[in-house]
C-alpha cells in the first residue's frame, strides 16, 4: 500500500523542520502561528477552570450538575476528563469541593477519573487501580442513568487486565445507558485492541460496526479513522487495505461537515484526521480540515507523535500550506496503536 512516510520525532526536529520548510506568507483563511492555542476550553468549562484556578469549585460543580440535569453525556465526559486533569496538578479547589459535597455526583465521578489517572501513571497500574475499583462503583452508583463512569470502568478493565467476561458486563452496561456514547466506544476499541495485542482488522470491524449503527452526526461516526490513525501509527500486524483507511477518512470527512468552522468541540476529530489526510496523500482534504480547525490544535493525536504537541501541529499545517513531499517524523509506535494511554476522547 503506497502510503506517505509517518510523520516523525518530538518537538527540536518539529521546530527545525519548520524553521527550513515554512511557507513565507501566511495563508488567508488561516490564523497566524501565535493565534493557534492548544486544547481550548468551550465556554462553558472555561469559566470552570479559571475559578478552580483560583480555587473555588463552585462553578466545576454546577458545570457538572447541569450536565446531569440534561443528561448531556458526551459534555460530561469531556468536562470530567479535563476537571480530573487539573485537580491531578492544582487538587486544593477538589480536596475542598470533596469535603463540602462527599456524596455529590460531580465529586464521585471527578474522584474517579482522578484515581485512574493517577494509577495509569504508575510502573505499579495494574495493582492500583484494583484498589479504585470502589471510586468507580461510587460513581456509577450516584446516577444509574449515567454512562460517563461505565466509560472509566471500561478504561480500568483496560489497565488492570481484566478478562473479556467482565469487559462485556462493563460493555453491555453502558450501551444500555447510551447506546452511542463515544467515550464508551473508544474505550471499548482500545480494550479490544490490548486483547487482541494490534489486530487492527478487528479493531476496524467494532468501528464500522458501531459508526453504521450511529446516528450520522454522533462522535461515534469518528471512530474509524481513530482505527485507522492507530494502525497508521503501529507498524504491526498484517495490513488494512487502503480502501478501508479511505471510507473511514471520507466517513470522518462527513461528520466534520455537521459542525461549523472554529469550533472547539469537533477539534479533537479534525486534528486527528488532518493527520489520517496527509498520510493517505489528501492534502486538499488536509487543507479543508486545518480551516475548519481555525485556532483549536489538539493534544491528540499530536501528543502521540511528539513532546510538542502544538510545534508539530503547526509544522504539520506548514507542511500541508507549502505542499512539500517532506514531512516532519514521529516518534516510533508502540506495538499497539493508541491504547498505552488511560483515555483521549
Amino acid at each position: 500500500m503506497a502510503l506517505l512516510p509517518p510523520f516523525i520525532r518530538a518537538s527540536r526536529t518539529a521546530t527545525s523542520w519548520r524553521a527550513r520548510n515554512a511557507a513565507p506568507h501566511p495563508v488567508a483563511g488561516l490564523p497566524a502561528d501565535d493565534e493557534v492555542l492548544l486544547d481550548v476550553p468551550d465556554d462553558r468549562l472555561g469559566p470552570a477552570l479559571v475559578a478552580a484556578g483560583r480555587g473555588a469549585y463552585q462553578a466545576a460543580a454546577a458545570l457538572l450538575a447541569g450536565t446531569r440535569e440534561r443528561a448531556e453525556w458526551e459534555y460530561r465526559d469531556r468536562y470530567v476528563t479535563r476537571l480530573a486533569s487539573f485537580a491531578g496538578s492544582r487538587p486544593e479547589w477538589f480536596e475542598e469541593w470533596r469535603a463540602a459535597a462527599p456524596r455529590d455526583p460531580g465529586v464521585l465521578l471527578v474522584a474517579a477519573q482522578l484515581a485512574v489517572d493517577r494509577a495509569w501513571q504508575s510502573p505499579a497500574r495494574a495493582e492500583l487501580l484494583r484498589e479504585v475499583s470502589p471510586l468507580i462503583t461510587a460513581a456509577a452508583q450516584s446516577d444509574v442513568r449515567d454512562p460517563v463512569p461505565w466509560r472509566i470502568a471500561l478504561d480500568h478493565a483496560r489497565g488492570a487486565g481484566a478478562g473479556h467476561k467482565y469487559f462485556e458486563e462493563l460493555w453491555a452496561a453502558a450501551v444500555r445507558r447510551a447506546p452511542h456514547h463515544y467515550g464508551c466506544h473508544v474505550a471499548a476499541k482500545r480494550y479490544l485492541a490490548e486483547s487482541w495485542h494490534g489486530s487492527h482488522r478487528e479493531c476496524f470491524d467494532f468501528a464500522d460496526r458501531a459508526a453504521q449503527d450511529a446516528p450520522a452526526g454522533s462522535l461515534v461516526q469518528a471512530l474509524p479513522v481513530r482505527a485507522a490513525f492507530a494502525y497508521l501509527t503501529d507498524g504491526c500486524g498484517p495490513e488494512v487495505p487502503r480502501e478501508r483507511l479511505e471510507a473511514a477518512a471520507d466517513r470522518a470527512c462527513a461528520l466534520s461537515a455537521r459542525f461549523p468552522g472554529s469550533d472547539p468541540w469537533p477539534a479533537e476529530i479534525r486534528n486527528l484526521l488532518t493527520y489520517v489526510l496527509v498520510r493517505l496523500g489528501r492534502r486538499e482534504e488536509a487543507l479543508v480540515q486545518l480551516r475548519l480547525i481555525g485556532p483549536y490544535a489538539t493534544s491528540f493525536p499530536w501528543g502521540r507523535l511528539s513532546d510538542d504537541p502544538l510545534g508539530h501541529f503547526l509544522a504539520v499545517r506548514d507542511a500541508v500550506l507549502s505542499g512539500l513531499p517532506g514531512q516532519p517524523p514521529s516518534r516510533p509506535g508502540n506495538g499497539h496503536g493508541e491504547h498505552a494511554y488511560p483515555g483521549d476522547h
